[in-house]
């Protein structure tokens, strides 16, 4: 395992598998690193595994969870290494955004402000995403990256950004991987450490309600299905939605390819969930 702060260290690496991240690294988080050492191969072609591990404040909005956001470099390292990283990338501040060195957000593509979800919910928290997983792509240059399907239009947003920037990071390929979860059915979130015993009991209603929409045959019925499920668990809904799976867009039939998201509060822990609908004929 190699561990590196500095941006002129990662020449060598170009054509990685990469997972960014922003540490308090979870089984959800692993299962990224474990499907990236998957596309890097064997032998002695084999791809460099790099994960970053970089909390962006960038991505916060005032008032958000920024400073009390974990930190766990060491035991991250440790973590990462035993699922398949060969490099840590972890770096300060300046070397992502240098003081002396502008680093901009590319054009926010439709899916990052077109269906009124996080775009609605978080106001400037997919430029910062952009802004940053752009300026990793620019120093990493990977090949593959890998990224969870949990945070969904995060995902869209990100696959988006590459599919309208042919030229800048040639032939990388953004990877979905599917959520992880807890025995219990809880989505893993390195928010989750911040639940009380009670407070993730509520949280499982998340869960419960993604389950419960499966039983619908129309998106309609299945958004009021999951409204009930949430408001039973005392749980504060920003929204319950389902939507065209790639472009967010509202459905009429889930005879198209169909997700159902969700995010909610468990009074002040936000968490998001969500799951693909069954598709009726």
């Amino acid at each position: 395992m190699h561990v590196i702060t500095e941006s002129d260290e990662l020449a060598r690496y170009a054509g990685c598998a990469f997972v960014p991240t922003m540490g308090a690294l979870h089984e959800g988080h692993l299962s990224l690193i474990r499907r990236a050492a998957e596309l890097a191969g064997d032998g002695a072609n084999r791809a460099s595994v790099l994960v970053s591990i970089f909390v962006n404040p960038t991505q916060f909005a005032p008032g958000e969870d920024f400073e009390r956001y974990p930190r766990q470099l060491e035991r991250d390292i440790e973590l990462a290494g035993e699922a398949g990283a060969d490099v840590v990338f972890a770096p300060e501040e300046a070397t992502v955004y240098p003081p002396d060195t502008p680093v901009d957000a590319p054009p926010l593509p439709p899916v990052a402000t077109e269906p009124g979800l996080e775009d609605a919910q978080r106001p400037g928290h997919f430029e910062g995403v952009c802004q940053v997983v752009a300026r990793l792509f620019d120093l990493v240059q990977p090949r593959w990256a890998v990224f969870g399907e949990k945070d969904y239009q995060q995902l869209l947003v990100i696959r988006a950004m590459v599919e309208q920037n042919p030229s800048r990071w040639g032939e990388l390929e953004i990877v979905g991987e599917r959520t992880i979860r807890e025995p219990d059915g809880l989505a893993m979130s390195s928010r989750n450490a911040y639940l009380t015993a009670e407070q993730r009991q509520r949280a499982l209603g998340l869960s419960k309600a993604l389950q419960t929409a499966h039983a619908a045959q129309h998106p309609e019925t299945a958004e009021e299905m999951m409204a009930g499920t949430l408001e039973a668990h005392e749980l504060n809904v920003e929204y319950a939605v389902v939507r065209h799976a790639e472009t967010l867009r509202p459905v009429s039939s889930l005879s198209l390819p169909s997700r159902a998201l969700i995010a909610a509060r468990v009074d002040d822990v936000r968490l998001v969930d969500n799951a693909r609908m069954v598709r009726w004929t």
